[in-house]
């Protein structure tokens, strides 16, 4: 089926895949193949550069699934003074209407992640929440500001050469090659984070929820990025009881760090099973 478009709140318009049938699962990935030198480069990193396409082939056979490359549409299409999460909730539900979607589930990982729990703080139509990558109470809203603003500063100095071999998971060896304005839409984002309590939010949620992460998964920035570190696997750890009483499944991946728990292989058991459950959930 050849991928349909949506508009979103910038006026910018995004190719929308749709595959197989049942209820509807939006996915926050890119459904397409990678060229070949980003996928290089991704593999350098220990990404998986197929995650969407996979993710696309494996749930279709049970699922309506909506896949839509969000992040490669900003990193594309900036919008550097526009990009609140209540933007973003109107951008993902501006998929899921073209796609026809009235009732959905949502998966994200990492910033997408959070992206999916601010749309179901604002939408009464999900039926599923699956968030990867990204810890839905203890979010670490201050660091990423911290590291977003580098980032911003980083690329307002100029584009800089990557120096000497890539080591996976040394996320202080980062050199930053995006835009001032790319990079700026994502200052705007946690910027309008600050003030967000997640514990206090959790109350609001009540569809079926799935958290997941790699146990190693804490993000250790360099001086250069204010010798900041991003914590996620660690409020799945220190608060899964509170959390599965809230109604979060919790599933702690191990050995994985951030990237590693992207990988399709490892996203796939936890969120396939899981699938189905949530659906047979009912309001």
């Amino acid at each position: 089926m050849p991928p349909i478009e949506a508009r979103l709140h910038d006026g910018t318009t995004i190719p929308v895949h749709v595959a197989g049938s049942g209820r509807d699962v939006l996915l926050a990935v890119r459904p397409e193949p990678q060229d070949e030198a980003t996928a290089a480069s991704m593999r350098a990193w220990g990404a998986d550069p197929d995650a969407g396409p996979t993710l696309v082939r494996a749930l279709s056979p049970a699922f309506r699934v909506i896949a839509a490359d969000y992040e490669g549409h900003r990193l594309a299409h900036p919008a550097p003074s526009t990009l609140t999460p209540a933007n973003v909730a109107f951008d993902f539900l501006a998929i899921a209407d073209a796609a026809g979607a009235e009732r959905l589930a949502v998966y994200g990982y990492s910033w997408l992640a959070m992206a999916a729990l601010q749309l179901a703080l604002r939408t009464d139509r999900l039926w599923a929440l699956a968030m990867g990558g990204f810890p839905p109470v203890d979010g670490p809203y201050g660091p990423m500001l911290a590291v977003t603003r580098a980032a911003h500063a980083m690329a307002a100095s100029g584009p800089r050469e990557p120096v000497g071999e890539i080591e996976p998971g040394d996320w202080s060896s980062v050199v930053v090659q995006t835009t001032e304005a790319q990079t700026a839409q994502f200052v705007t984002l946690y910027e309008a984070l600050q003030d967000f309590d997640d514990a206090v939010a959790q109350a609001a949620l009540r569809v079926p929820r799935l958290c997941f992460a790699g146990s190693e998964d804490r993000i250790e920035y360099g001086p250069g990025w204010g010798d900041t570190a991003v914590c996620i696997a660690e409020p799945l750890v220190s608060r899964r009881a509170e959390l599965e009483r809230a109604g979060w499944e919790v599933e702690l991946l191990p050995g994985l760090d951030h990237t590693g728990a992207m990988r399709a292989e490892v996203v796939l058991p936890p969120l396939a099973a899981w699938l189905p459950r949530a659906a047979a959930v009912r309001p």
